[in-house]
């Protein structure tokens, strides 16, 4: 018999599953609070338990291949899954620990992971590193875990540290909803990790017909748009599945979706020289998101070898934000992280492949 990867579950599925039920509580607590990695570990429960639990279910199920660690702080992982296959996840520390005259801590990291969701991508974004090992398979919904516990235990960061989530690594999340989705709901729960779905952001390149359908589920999940692009001819050449989901279908899904008052819509914005870094550009930008609670975050392209495209100037970056904040729109410059390691997303997997092949 195969066995079942345990980060698959949640709760009440465990709950459904262990006999008695209050166990499953208890094995919650290993996995999520003390990032256990063997069942032996679980001293509470009783031994037939444990040996029951050992031969059904599997807890390791992603080895850390490889780390490249930035003079940021930020970590790419790669990952071996069960198959063999590989893929990244990137821990981007957002903020120093800082301390008062008198040594306490008055404000503790902040920690953002990135998360994959496929292992290669369908997508095909002329950009993205990702597109060229092509597309394997879905991450499993414990696969998807799993990154979240594997980068926390690593990083001897604390059950209760609160990080924020993005879906923004390997893959289309919306290709692989309904484990993006189950994912979001066992990382949320209270007896887990408890990440709220706020804290979680998923990234699409504009999929128009399974964004409204995220937006009937009301998980109070955060939103990101990929646009990248303010007309359709050099989307399409940047995004092929423009072709499929054009920019005017992809503003009309996002207006249906459910926007938490405090929160905004994100539209990614990758800047890439003499492309779309021109103030006719932010113009458009500008028109298109007329109506929508959004912010718009400006993303410096970061060179890989055998891109056709440059990472952009600075001054140009500003200038285009500037241009949007004086007009009302929000607007951020996003910070690079990692750039002195393989930060582009795939990159690093396909390093380690050419090793092999």
């Amino acid at each position: 018999m195969m066995k079942k990867n345990i980060y698959d579950y949640a709760l009440k599925e465990l709950q459904n599953t262990i006999s008695p039920a209050f166990r499953a509580k208890q094995i919650y607590q290993w996995l999520y609070i003390h990032y256990a990695d063997t069942f032996s570990e679980m001293l509470n429960l009783p031994k037939d338990l444990r040996e029951e639990l050992d031969n059904t279910y599997t807890i390791k199920n992603l080895e850390i291949m490889r780390v490249q660690t930035s003079k940021d702080g930020s970590k790419k992982y790669l990952f071996r899954t069960k198959d063999g296959l590989s893929f990244e996840s990137v821990l981007i520390k957002m903020r120093d620990k800082k301390y008062a005259p008198d040594g306490q801590v008055i404000e503790s990291e902040k920690w953002t992971f990135c998360l994959s969701s496929q292992i290669g991508c369908k997508v095909g974004c002329a950009f993205c590193y990702t597109a060229k090992g092509g597309f394997e398979r879905n991450l499993s919904r414990g696969e998807i875990v799993e990154q979240v516990v594997q980068l926390k235990r690593d990083n001897a960061i604390a059950p209760e540290k609160r990080v924020n989530i993005v879906y923004m690594g390997m893959g289309e999340p919306l290709n692989n909803m309904e484990n993006v989705v189950n994912a979001i709901r066992i990382l949320s729960e209270l007896d887990g990790l408890s990440i709220s779905p706020r804290r979680q952001t998923i990234s699409t390149s504009g999929i128009a017909p399974k964004i409204i359908e995220l937006g009937k589920l009301k998980l109070g999940v955060q939103l990101a748009i990929s646009l990248h692009a303010v007309d359709n001819t050099l989307r399409s050449k940047l995004i092929p599945m423009n072709k499929a989901y054009n920019i005017e279908s992809v503003i009309q899904a996002v207006k249906s979706f459910p926007v938490d008052e405090r929160k905004r819509v994100m539209f990614e914005y990758l800047v890439i020289k003499n492309i779309n870094d021109d103030l006719q550009s932010a113009k458009k930008l500008l028109k298109l998101l007329d109506g929508i609670k959004a912010k718009v975050n400006l993303i410096l392209f970061n060179p890989h070898e055998g891109s056709e495209f440059q990472r952009p100037d600075p001054h140009q970056v500003k200038a285009f934000a500037d241009f949007l904040i004086a007009r009302g729109l929000l607007c951020t410059i996003r910070e690079s992280k990692g750039i002195d390691i393989d930060a582009a997303c795939g990159q690093l997997r396909e390093k380690e492949l050419e090793k092999i092949s």
